[in-house]
């Protein structure tokens, strides 16, 4: 059947030896357990999974051991059982010999496996559950940079696909895991591309194509694919033709477009190894945790293809087939041409680790010191991607950016081509790795200032809006007060206003609108002390309460009990006041001052003997109170008693002394009282001209500046009220906190 199918030429490609031979003498074999299994939490492209785990915990087989985290990450599960030793940062596979993130196994040779959950009718099973099988399984493509396969299979609502390819090309010098894998398991690999079909709504085509230099395996193949809608083509072997845009070109005729994936012209790729690996997740419900690997080279006694657990270090896999590290020039992961040299066998092997090289000097030496370049042309005429890698080279050291992507560099396979035919021995593929790199970090820098130039525009907008809207507020507030004078304006034309000396009831509606107000403030405070009083609860269940616990609630307590305090004596004033205080506190001290004016000096002076006697009876009461508590005020306090009695004699003289005709005659001392009076009004007047007249800015600074005085007073406060042990001090510490936390909110409007 696939002799039947037309294929088409890709442009470029070379012809490397294939030494494929060495590692398919012997069957596949399967390791020995290691003693320990590193299992990185990142193992294929995008976000690292979540560990599941702990230190100390014992696992078993298949059991989830790190949970995918998001979208693009996959899952990681225990290969054997055993106890978890360490989650930490280990070397893993990658050229710059990076550490990351890594849970350590110690297997116990018991082999335990959690309970699996196979499906028999699979191909009748919804495809929501079988997308949720193979996420949960962990699988990522096996044969590339490991791509989530649960990604892949579910592709954009405008990308119809029509053509599903399965990749069993394995161009790779050295690399034969696929191959024996579709010898071995090609009805695997066949019940998991029927499974892609599926959950790809049944494209058109489904096409494994296999280089023609593997018969066994297109034989096999084919015998398993008999009677299916699945057509196994083989094609001339040429390098790189397992690359993914170039099999679809080579089965298609379609390219893909430059800066898109193949899914934007109806094409999916799997790798054989990723269907197989589907077919075992869906139908046995068996997660990714083991896979085949090419054990090859020169320096090791013993060159095969083995089953290998995830996880499994390196060294200890090459120590199983007679490693010799004399006889070896260096350690390559995958094949000769795209593969990486290891700086380190520690590491473990991942699930895209299809190859491990270990060549001797002669048969992998290494490479020539780079020339300069004699422009031959010869790397573009073996460019599969129709590139001009000379002129990407020449960038590449320019570090012109702008250019390489202009040339299209991200299209580049860094299939090692280019490098492979250039008469110079330059290492082209690693000048674009790293133009690539920078690209790519510019990239994520620019994204970062865009997205913190966004948030400021944002916040910028976030506040104009909000100073529109109090400026708003702040007119409508104007236009309210200006509307209230007006109205008052004519009340007073309609009403005389009452004598000078006598001052204006207060309203009984505004009476019994504070009165109200502050009997529900009182009932408020009175239920918040209830529930301060409440019977404590320990934190957790079974324990007791803590010194803490009970501290705090002592503190709430306290607080709730100024509070009731504090409300019963304003309603207190309340009920006692006759007069009609007003509302605005510049007003208020205009009419006090009017009141003061009004006295007679009589009035004044016996005003004057009352209030001081008041005060005389609280300062002894306090000093009383300070000697018996052996405080260090005391001595402050007595001496304070002690003025206050001599101002109150002297008060009390000048009442006594006070004649009837300096009560009928003011005396020089009444009037300049009365003038003190007047001026208090006129700065009373003038400071509420002056803040008629502030902008909004000097408004806010004479509040951040009244606040910031009345902080420091309250701070000192605060002090001398610990010193003192004063039983208020949290009163004390909640008004600072209070007052501070105000301060704060005026400094932020800034």
């Amino acid at each position: 059947m696939g002799s039947l199918i037309k294929t088409w030429e890709i442009p470029g490609g070379i012809h490397p030896p294939e030494n494929k031979a060495q590692s398919l003498q012997l069957p596949l074999g399967k390791v020995p357990l290691p003693p320990t299994l590193v299992l990185p939490l990142n193992q294929h492209i995008g976000t690292a999974a979540k560990p599941v785990v702990t230190v100390g915990e014992r696992v078993l087989g298949g059991q989830l051991i790190a949970d995918a985290e998001g979208i693009f990450s996959a899952s990681v599960h225990a290969p054997t059982s055993g106890q978890v030793t360490a989650i930490e940062d280990h070397l893993v596979p990658h050229p710059s010999g990076m550490s990351a993130p890594c849970i350590v196994i110690e297997p116990d040779g018991a082999d335990q496996w959690v309970e699996l959950n196979p499906l028999e009718d699979y191909l009748d099973a919804d495809k929501d559950e079988l997308l949720s099988r193979i996420r949960a399984a962990g699988i990522a493509g096996l044969g590339g940079a490991g791509f989530p396969t649960s990604v892949k299979l579910n592709p954009r609502a405008d990308h119809q696909i029509n053509t599903l390819i399965i990749n069993g090309t394995e161009c790779e010098p050295y690399i034969t895991a696929d191959d024996i894998l579709m010898q071995t398991r090609a009805d695997d690999v066949i019940a998991g591309a029927l499974i892609l079909a599926k959950l790809l709504n049944h494209p058109e085509h489904v096409l494994v194509g296999v280089e023609d230099n593997k018969p066994d395996a297109i034989a096999a193949l084919r015998k398993a694919a008999a009677g299916t809608e699945i057509q196994v083509v083989s094609f001339p072997t040429k390098y790189p033709s397992g690359g993914e845009k170039q099999l679809i070109q080579i089965l298609t005729g379609q390219e893909v477009p430059s800066g898109q994936i193949p899914a934007s012209i109806g094409v999916v790729c799997q790798n054989v190894g990723t269907a197989a690996a589907v077919y075992r997740a869906v139908r046995f419900g068996e997660p990714l945790v083991s896979r085949i690997t090419t054990v090859v080279g020169e320096a090791l006694q013993t060159q095969r293809n083995v089953e290998v657990l995830l996880g499994t270090p390196i060294n200890y896999l090459l120590e199983q087939h007679g490693f010799d590290p004399r006889q070896a020039s260096r350690l390559v992961m995958g094949g000769p041409m795209m593969g990486f040299s290891l700086p380190d066998a520690s590491v473990p092997v991942i699930k895209t680790t299809n190859c491990i090289l270990a060549p001797s000097k002669s048969e992998l030496p290494p490479p020539a010191p780079a020339q300069a370049c004699i422009r031959c042309g010869l790397c573009a005429e073996a460019c599969p991607a129709s590139l001009l890698p000379q002129q990407l080279y020449w960038y590449a050291i320019a570090e012109d950016h702008e250019k390489l992507e202009s040339h299209n560099l991200f299209d580049c396979i860094e299939c090692g081509a280019c490098s492979y035919v250039c008469p110079s021995n330059i290492p082209l593929v690693q000048y674009y790795r790293a133009a690539k790199g920078s690209i790519r970090q510019e990239q994520i820098e620019k994204d970062k200032s865009a997205r913190a130039r966004r948030r400021f525009e944002f916040r910028q907008e976030r506040i104009a809006k909000e100073e529109a809207e109090r400026e708003a507020k702040r007119a409508a507030r104007r236009l309210a007060a200006e509307e209230a004078k007006r109205k008052l304006a004519e009340q007073k034309v309609e009403t005389p206003e009452p004598p000078a000396t006598a001052q204006a009831p207060a309203g009984d509606d505004s009476l019994k609108t504070q009165r109200a107000r502050l009997e529900r403030n009182l009932a408020a405070a009175k239920n918040s002390l209830a529930k301060a009083s409440e019977p404590l609860v320990a934190n957790e269940p079974g324990g007791t309460v803590t010194e803490e616990q009970l501290a705090k609630q002592q503190a709430r307590i306290k607080q709730a009990e100024l509070k009731v305090h504090e409300v019963e004596k304003k309603l207190q004033a309340l009920d006692a006041s006759n007069a009609n205080e007003a509302t605005d506190p510049v007003a208020a001290a205009i009419a006090r001052a009017q009141a003061k004016m009004s006295m007679t000096p009589e009035d004044k002076l016996r005003s004057s003997v009352e209030s001081l006697s008041k005060r005389l009876a609280k300062a002894e009461q306090k000093a009383a109170d300070a000697r018996a508590q052996g405080s260090d005020t005391a001595d402050a306090l007595a001496q304070g008693v002690i003025k206050l009695k001599e101002k109150l004699a002297s008060t009390q003289k000048e009442l006594n002394e006070l004649t009837p005709s300096t009560v009928a005659q003011p005396s020089s001392a009444s009037r300049s009282d009365t003038d003190q009076a007047a001026l208090a009004i006129e700065r009373a007047k003038a400071k509420a001209a002056a803040l008629a007249t502030m902008s909004a800015e000097e408004k806010l600074r004479n509040q951040i500046d009244a606040l910031k005085a009345r902080l420091e007073k309250a701070r000192s406060r605060l002090e001398k009220a610990e010193a003192d042990n004063d039983e208020n001090v949290e009163a004390f510490r909640t008004a600072v906190d209070k007052l501070d936390e105000r301060l704060q909110q005026l400094l932020a409007q800034q």
